[in-house]
């Protein structure tokens, strides 16, 4: 920018009391006197005159963006630190000219507008380094929500497995409890029905007992179906024999008809009483008989007395039992047993 040549300089004498002044007077300087302008005394300025523009403008304009520059990147450094609560971003400016220096006209190899262009440089790697912070905050931010994610899922099975578990083991243990609450049922049922069989049982020999009864009284058994001797020409006893004195009364076992009574060889006198469902009861070695054939008799009727007639070696009756008239007779003590009585 042009400028007004400098003004001669006009002899001045200061004064050394001054506080201004700058030393003693010099002789060689002469005499000094105090020296007013006018506008003789001044030489005329050729050309059009000018006046020095001050740089004010250009100051300010630099001032007013460096600051603006410098508030930005300052705000942007403290926005970045609340919102993100990361430590404030460091911004290194370049050193600027003096208000002073840019006054006075002096050069300087960094101009205004380099200063400026720090400014703009320093602004923009903040706002880099900004960026840069904030993106790898995302992708932290991003990756733990991911591990975050998978830990619920993770959870999530492994609760789903528990209860899955849990849901098995109480079914098993209700499957348990029902089989064994099945089994003891079924044991209580087998034996409430075992029970109930056994008394109905008990009460059909009760009422067989009433009509069934033992063949004679004051008795010892001494011989049992089966046994085996050379007494009996089977070779074993086909009968049940009740020892008791001669003349011991001998009762029908059961209401029946008498179908033969007399002698039958080695059984001796024998009487043969046909129940009504066709069993024979054949009653032998008795000493006397009381009733006849083809009569009607009832439980507990005397039909004869014991004796020792035919192959015996003492007094006793002999009892066996065929059912269904059968040749080959059956065990009479099971029989008796059957019908409700104990021989």
């Amino acid at each position: 920018m042009a400028s007004n040549r400098p003004a001669p300089q006009a002899p001045f004498a200061p004064d050394a009391s001054e506080p201004f002044a700058y030393g003693a007077p010099r002789a060689e300087d002469g005499v000094w006197e105090e020296w007013n302008p006018t506008e003789e005394s001044l030489p005329a300025v050729r050309g059009r005159h000018r006046v020095a523009k001050q740089r004010g403008g250009g100051l300010a304009r630099s001032s007013t963006v460096l600051g603006v520059g410098v508030i930005a990147a300052v705000g942007a450094g403290g926005m970045a630190s609340a919102n993100t609560g990361k430590p404030p971003v460091s911004i290194a400016l370049p050193d600027l000219p003096s208000v002073d220096s840019l006054i006075d006209g002096h050069h300087h190899t960094e101009t205004p507008a380099a200063s400026l262009a720090g400014v703009a440089t320093a602004t923009a790697t903040a706002a880099s380094d900004d960026s840069t912070a904030d993106a790898g905050e995302a992708l932290r931010s991003r990756i733990m929500a991911q591990a975050e994610r998978q830990q619920s899922k993770a959870d999530s099975r492994a609760t789903a497995a528990a209860v899955a578990k849990a849901d098995q083991q109480a079914a098993e243990a209700a499957a348990k409890a029902a089989k064994e609450a099945s089994v003891k049922a079924a044991a209580a049922k087998e034996k409430a029905e075992a029970d109930a069989e056994k008394k109905a049982e008990d009460a059909r020999l009760a009422a067989l007992a009433k009509q069934y009864t033992l063949p004679t009284s004051s008795y010892t058994i001494t011989s049992t179906f089966g046994q085996a001797g050379s007494m009996w020409s089977s070779g074993y006893h086909t009968g049940l024999d009740f020892a008791a004195p001669t003349g011991t009364l001998i009762k029908a076992i059961h209401s029946g008809t008498i179908t033969e009574a007399g002698w039958a060889g080695a059984y001796g006198y024998r009487t043969i009483l046909t129940l009504d469902d066709g069993t024979e009861l054949w009653f032998c070695h008795q000493s006397s008989i009381s009733v006849s054939a083809g009569q009607k008799v009832s439980t507990g009727e005397v039909i004869g007395r014991v004796g020792a007639t035919g192959n015996v070696t003492g007094p006793h009756l002999h009892l066996e039992v065929h059912p269904g008239g059968q040749p080959t007779g059956i065990d009479p003590g099971a029989w008796l047993r059957g019908k409700g009585l104990t021989p």
